[in-house]
């Protein structure tokens, strides 16, 4: 049997459900009022303007598992600004910074670097489970979901690595295959939190089976698949599985976007706009990727492939400014908006 809100009920204590779950008490007459939050706090959705919605500003693969953050904030910033820069001059307002804890995120470097360029930039909470759980740490073994939404619901009311700083939205991630009991519970963690905080769950993911099992887990526990963003659709080669997971309302992001791969992702693209679903849409790169330790962080990769290949090759086939906009500015705004989305 699933992990379902009636269980939960049953089995967790007055003080954890008190914390966690209290659906008719969910939105208040205050939360009603829509918004996104930043680094620097709530923000109205239509301030977001043309969004990235799937970047990296420095990822610490290495020593990141420690939750340490050892790198000097100014060496990171004389390498990154340029690249932050060059996505303003594109027309960029908003940046999704999807370093999740345990793999590098930095909330206080995010925020200097939001203040420095005048990006509204986004950060997460959550755990990332995928590369074997080498990222997830010893607590989240032996911690039941709603100890772990418990955490996730504290970041977001008190704050993150010892500021206020709050996330945007929920990070996770699972390997490819079958969900396994570890990334069951991340994943039902993500949804008791997204019914006590409205935070959208974007996991990373790749192939269909993990994202078409995630959203019936997700169902299972009251969360409406439109709280769902299914990262790295891309690597999903049937394109029916898109489709079908936008049907159940699912975001589709493709968020691997490079100088060398436009048409496929105009294939993509084009195959949900024919479908109806051009707006259930995120476009990214992935990209960024400042390496501590390496010299002058390692390969850094910009985020201009969007602005420079991508969109040229949309507009030869067909898009117009309206779809564009569509898939650049509304739906981000509609997919990371702080809303209880509930079955």
């Amino acid at each position: 049997m699933g992990f379902t809100r009636r269980n939960f009920i049953k089995t967790t204590t007055a003080a954890s459900f008190s914390l966690v779950m209290m659906p008719n008490t969910l939105v208040s007459k205050k939360a009603k009022k829509r918004y996104i939050m930043t680094v620097n706090g709530k923000m109205e959705p239509s301030k977001m303007g043309l969004s990235l919605t799937h970047e990296h500003i420095l990822v610490d693969m290495e020593k990141g598992a420690t939750g340490e953050i050892w790198w000097e904030r100014e060496t990171v910033k004389k390498v990154v600004l340029p690249y932050l820069k060059e996505i303003k001059s594109h027309g960029c307002k908003t940046f999704f910074d999807f370093t999740p804890s345990y793999i590098g995120k930095d909330v206080r470097l995010l925020k200097e670097l939001a203040d420095e360029t005048g990006l509204h930039i986004i950060t997460n909470t959550g755990y990332y489970g995928a590369n074997n759980n080498r990222h997830i740490p010893e607590h989240v073994y032996r911690e039941s979901p709603v100890e772990l939404a418990g955490r996730y619901i504290r970041d977001f009311k008190k704050g993150m690595q010892g500021t206020k700083i709050k996330p945007g939205f929920i990070k996770t991630a699972v390997n490819r295959g079958p969900l396994s009991n570890l990334h069951q519970k991340l994943i039902k963690a993500a949804a008791l939190a997204h019914l006590k905080t409205g935070l959208t769950i974007a996991s990373h993911t790749g192939p269909a089976e993990p994202a078409l099992e995630q959203i019936a887990l997700l169902k299972e526990n009251g969360v409406s698949p439109t709280a769902f963003i299914w990262t790295h659709a891309q690597a999903e080669k049937n394109l029916s599985m898109h489709l079908k997971a936008a049907k159940e309302g699912a975001w589709i992001s493709l968020d691997g976007i490079r100088e060398k791969n436009s048409n496929r992702y105009v294939s993509m693209i084009r195959f949900l706009k024919k479908q109806g679903y051009l707006n259930k849409i995120l476009l990214s790169h992935d990209a960024g990727w400042y390496t501590p330790g390496e010299k002058n962080g390692g390969r850094f990769r910009g985020y201009t492939a969007l602005f420079t290949h991508l969109l040229p090759e949309l507009r030869k086939n067909g898009f117009i400014q309206k779809d564009i906009d569509t898939m650049l500015i509304q739906n981000p705004m509609d997919a990371f908006v702080i809303k209880t989305r509930m079955i």
